[in-house]
């Protein structure tokens, strides 16, 4: 920080030592070209001198109330840097949350300073300085890609406190003021999927579906993604155990176009409810336009409730309840306090949920979707039951693959955690108990295992 203020001081002079060098044209105007110049740079001098004072002052301040304890309400500032807007699902739900959790400690909106559609690059680390440089206590940052730039920041600026949603490094970067936090969505993927099996029943005793075919929109290839399909899968086979899944991938986070032309792709292959991970409407939309067409299928969302644009056929979106989050990490930081390496929290302390369910649901649905989430808040349902599911069998020499099965493919040993950044998890015991441990030893999800019954069909592309 000091070397910012040196910075900006240096240039300050420079301007100055500019302006005085400069001379009239005539001689005639010497005398007022030289004063009206020197009093254009007096002018320009304490306007670049009140500014860089003012940016200064803003980033110390929020660093000596940072190490000296509690801030209170008043003074407290959070900054956001956000990979969309919010048009965007993902990016609304993490604003609507920030803003509820500093209702609920006071906080006036004046002081929240949102920075929309934040590429995951070099962007977010200059934004993260700015926010800092504008006295923010605490600086978020919502995508997987904005963390080695917010881990940047966070050591150059010691003092403020900086948390990162979807991210894996906080329990090894050693930054005492730095955070990951997520939520246990693979928990509300699992009830929508429940939701989604229902349906799918009700269409196969109908006679209407024989092929208990589901698609499903992914946006990559990463644990998170692969995490929730999987749980979305399960949940849809504790209803239709023969049920199997192909996933199309968009390779983006936000492309309402492409995720639209991957549902159409899966609806045209013949699945009958397509679920997703990504973040606009554009599936949801083609599940309601080829509803419209004549074609029997339904839609399960993510983020937010998808009966606005599929008033139809949106039977439910799996939610993140991000204000419980916010909360507990802004509380933290206005005390003054120590934070977690992790926060995660699910059904458990309502830190998840589904939408309100749609009016093509199935009779019974809400029953079950009760009985399914108390069975999860108590403990006696495990969404990654090892015994629900298989794998392929790897080889026994091959260490690769991250996981181990007995010769019929269910799972007895898989790691949570990658310490190398080889994309194989290769530490931290995850299947204990009889079930995979999910969010334990970080707050992202490390479930990255293909079990059997679903297909990727472009993971590679």
């Amino acid at each position: 920080m000091k070397k910012k203020v040196v910075g900006l001081l240096m240039s300050v002079a420079m301007v100055a030592g500019l302006l005085a060098g400069c001379g009239g044209a005539t001689a005639s105007t010497a005398t007022t070209s030289t004063a009206s110049t020197a009093a254009s740079t007096a002018a320009s001098t304490a306007a670049s001198t009140a500014a860089s004072t003012a940016t200064s002052t803003a980033a110390s301040t929020a660093a000596s109330t940072a190490a000296s304890g509690k801030t209170d309400a008043a003074n407290f500032k959070v900054g956001a840097i956000l990979v969309g807007d919010e048009n965007e699902g993902y990016t609304y739900a993490h604003i609507e949350g920030i803003k509820k959790a500093c209702s609920d400690l006071g906080i006036s909106e004046s002081n929240i300073i949102f920075k929309y559609s934040i590429k995951e690059d070099e962007t977010c680390h200059d934004a993260a300085v700015d926010l800092a440089e504008q006295g923010c206590n605490i600086i978020f940052a919502n995508s997987f890609g904005h963390e080695t730039y917010i881990m940047q920041a966070a050591s150059e600026y010691p003092n403020i406190y900086f948390a990162h949603a979807t991210g894996t490094h906080a329990k090894s970067a050693g930054l005492a003021n730095f955070c990951n936090y997520f939520d246990n969505i693979y928990e509300a993927r699992y009830v929508s999927g429940i939701v989604a099996g229902l349906k799918l029943k009700e269409l196969m005793d109908a006679g209407k579906v024989t092929d208990p075919y589901i698609g499903y929109v992914g946006a990559y290839p990463y644990a998170e993604v692969v995490s929730g399909y999987t749980a979305f899968f399960l949940g849809i086979q504790s209803i239709v155990p023969d049920a199997h899944m192909d996933v199309q991938y968009t390779n983006s986070w936000f492309n309402i176009t492409a995720e639209g032309e991957a549902a159409n792709a899966l609806i045209a292959k013949g699945c009958c409810i397509i679920g997703q991970h990504a973040d606009s409407t554009g599936a949801p939309s083609a599940v309601e336009a080829a509803f419209k067409a004549g074609k029997t299928v339904y839609s399960v969302g993510y983020n937010v409730d998808m009966t606005s644009v599929a008033p139809d056929v949106a039977l439910t979106s799996p939610q993140n309840n991000w204000a419980i989050a916010y909360e507990e990490i802004i509380k933290t930081a206005m005390a003054g306090g120590k934070l977690e390496t992790d926060y995660c929290n699910g059904y458990a302390n309502d830190g998840v949920m589904i939408s309100s369910l749609g009016t093509a649901c199935a009779a019974g649905t809400q029953d079950a979707v009760d009985k399914a989430i108390a069975s999860i808040k108590d403990g006696s349902l495990h969404v990654f039951d090892t015994s629900k599911f298989t794998c392929a069998v790897p080889d026994p020499n091959d260490g690769s693959k991250g996981y181990k099965t007995d010769d019929k493919g269910v799972v007895i040993s898989a790691f949570a955690s990658d310490t190398n950044g080889d994309y194989v998890n290769d530490a931290d015991e995850a299947v204990t108990d009889g079930y995979y441990h999910e969010s334990t030893f970080q707050s992202a999800p490390s479930f990255s295992l293909r079990i059997n019954g679903i297909t990727e069909l472009n993971a590679g592309s």
